[in-house]
């Protein structure tokens, strides 16, 4: 099996011109030689482009940075992850190639940002007349898709397309898609990989893993990464600062035992966990000791990630009510995390809240209350609020307002009544 990288050679005619390349370290040829070094054998590269982590991973997860050189070419290199919020190439970057190669190893999730710059740079390409050519890879995860699309509404840098969160293309053929969908008029030239079973997980390709950041040390991390990055919305170490990132998962107030006791009852397709103390180094709870769990991948063609992510999240809420929290936006005016993955939409959510409350007469200091610090007759009612912002066809009641004073039966019977004459 051969990356597309690997047969640069047979296309060496696609490359007359000045060449950029978009890579990071994860760009080398089946033999591990860098992209870079490959590139420059065969024509003229004149520039670097450098997305999250830059182009040789030196960079945090977030980290924003300026144009550099890179010192091991000495070819100079332009930020896709500066301060501007675009990320787009700028009018110089532009005017320094006539050809842009991409070569990034993806993860096959739709919040792993390469995939946001590379769409990109497919309209930078063609607002600019600019030919790209995209070198292959595999989908580490195969051909499966899970999960929800995402909101067009809630579009981010970790969330560009309306794809699944696990979404089960190479970025060739998202290159593709989006060029098709969005009618960019690209000049789009894919290189395929040669020998490839698409169905086929990375281990079965025989080939290296190398990390495309640092929180993704392995192959299994990659494929729990699409359940698990969900922790990151929330006030839960998703592992970072620890020795496996996203397969480490716990906070302070959690218990490991109790924790994995249930996750494991639960029987999910293809995963273990053992109870794990851990204590991380850097991110959420530095330095602080944490009760949590470590997940072990038994079956990676059964695992289900995004339906892992979602069960565990419930189960945390479940166990810890009183400690668990969404954490807020980082910046003011933006969208929490778990509604930049499409799991929530906060802003619907807080809509559709505030018209039940008024609706229906829950009393409550305010949407954001807890549903358990609700007098009974209001949590009844929270729960037909629930069941008619769905919008069913059929509501079956079974003693609705056993237990609950008689102001809040009379407004439940009256609920019932209303719904019974549409």
């Amino acid at each position: 099996m051969e990356y597309g990288v690997d047969r640069i050679g047979q296309h060496a005619g696609l490359l007359n011109g000045r060449v950029a390349l978009a890579t990071s370290p994860s760009g080398r040829t089946s033999g591990l030689q860098s992209t870079i070094e490959r590139l420059r054998e065969v024509c003229s590269l004149q520039l670097l482009l450098a997305p999250e982590h830059g182009v040789r991973g030196d960079k945090g997860a977030g980290e924003n940075f300026e144009n550099a050189v890179d010192g091991p070419s000495g070819l100079p290199v332009a930020s896709l992850y500066g301060k501007e919020a675009s990320h787009h190439l700028s009018e110089e970057a532009c005017a320094a190639f006539d050809i842009l190669v991409y070569d990034i190893q993806d993860v096959g999730a739709r919040c792993y940002t390469f995939i946001s710059t590379l769409q990109i740079l497919l309209e930078d390409c063609a607002r600019y007349g600019k030919r790209l050519i995209m070198l292959d890879r595999p989908n580490p995860l195969g051909d499966m898709a899970e999960g929800m699309l995402l909101r067009l509404d809630t579009r981010s840098f970790v969330g560009c397309y309306d794809i699944p969160l696990r979404y089960g293309l190479t970025c060739g053929e998202f290159a593709l898609m989006v060029n098709h969908e969005r009618d960019l008029g690209c000049d789009l030239q894919v290189i395929p990989c040669l020998g490839w079973n698409r169905h086929a997980l990375f281990p079965e390709l025989n080939k290296v893993w190398v990390m495309p950041s640092l929180a993704m040390p392995r192959f299994e991390t990659a494929l729990l990464y699409p359940g698990t990055c969900m922790l990151e919305g929330v006030n839960c170490s998703e592992g970072r600062g620890t020795a496996d990132p996203f397969a480490i998962l716990g906070a302070p107030y959690i218990d490991a035992e109790t924790l994995t006791a249930r996750f494991n009852a639960m029987k999910l397709p293809g995963v273990i966990a053992t109870p794990l103390y851990f204590t991380p180094s850097a991110s959420k709870y530095a330095g602080e000791m944490c009760g949590g769990m470590h997940l072990h991948v038994t079956d990676a063609h059964r695992v289900q990630p995004v339906a892992l992510g979602m069960q565990l999240l419930a189960l945390i809420r479940e166990l810890y009510p009183k400690h668990f929290s969404l954490l807020p936006p980082l910046r003011e005016g933006d969208m929490p995390f778990l509604s930049k993955l499409g799991v929530i939409d906060r802003r619907a959510q807080r809509s559709a809240a505030d018209e039940y409350m008024k609706a229906i007469s829950i009393k409550a200091p305010s949407v954001t209350q807890l549903v358990g610090n609700l007098s009974g007759g209001n949590q009844q009612k929270v729960v037909v609020g629930n069941w008619l912002n769905n919008d069913p066809k059929i509501m079956i009641y079974d003693e609705p307002t056993r237990g609950i004073d008689v102001n809040a039966k009379q407004q439940i019977f009256e609920i019932m009544w209303n719904q019974a004459k549409q």
